[in-house]
Order: structure tokens, then sequence, then C-alpha cells
């Protein structure tokens, strides 16, 4: 099994999880970040006075899937997520050793 974590800029958030549903990712868990990369954020202009903003607001996407899915769903988020700006984000994958659900006691793939 493995774990995807990507790292999106939120208004690409829909058109990501419309992608892994059709590559057959059955669950998702996304939570609200900010942050900054090779970009360090942006310099805006608030009542004539110029700030710098660090931290950008993204959208952190963790999946867990088996193996075979690996390719197809990081081609996906890939498509969805792409804009061609910077700031698009990153793909971070892991192996994950067991999964178990609480519920039932599954375990393995049949736990996700």
């Amino acid at each position: 099994m493995k774990k995807v974590e990507a790292i999106i800029k939120p208004f690409k958030l829909d058109e990501v999880k419309e992608a892994l549903h059709e590559v057959g990712i059955q669950g998702i868990t996304v939570t609200e970040a900010k942050g900054f990369g090779r970009q360090k954020g942006h310099t805006e202009l608030y009542r004539g006075a110029e700030y710098v903003v660090d931290f950008l607001p993204k959208v952190k996407i963790e999946v867990v899937m088996d193996d075979a899915l690996l390719e197809r769903a990081i081609e996906a988020i890939q498509q969805a997520a792409r804009t061609g700006r910077i700031g698009d984000g990153k793909i971070f994958v892991t192996t994950v050793d067991e999964a178990i659900r609480i519920r039932t006691g599954e375990k393995g793939v049949d736990a996700i």
C-alpha cells in the first residue's frame, strides 16, 4: 500500500477529487494548510502599506491506496492540479506498512 500526500491550490480541490474518483479512489482526507515553496510568499498592498504574505493558503490531500492504483492516481492529481503557474504544489509518496479499519478490524487493502 502507498500513501499519497498532495499539496495543491485550494481552488483545484474539486477537480482533483473528481479525477481521483474516476481512477477508483474511494476515500480521501483533506486538510487546510498554509505554506510556501520556492515562491516564498508574495507582497501585498493594504491601505497604502506594503506587507509580505509568507504563508499562502494550500490544501493537503491524503490518500492511501493499493500499489496497483498508484501511477494512475499520481497522473490524475498532476493533470487536475496543474495550472502551469508557480505554486501548483507537490506530491509525496510513502509506503504504508499496515492499515486497520477500526469498526470491523479488517486489515491491509480490505481496510481502505
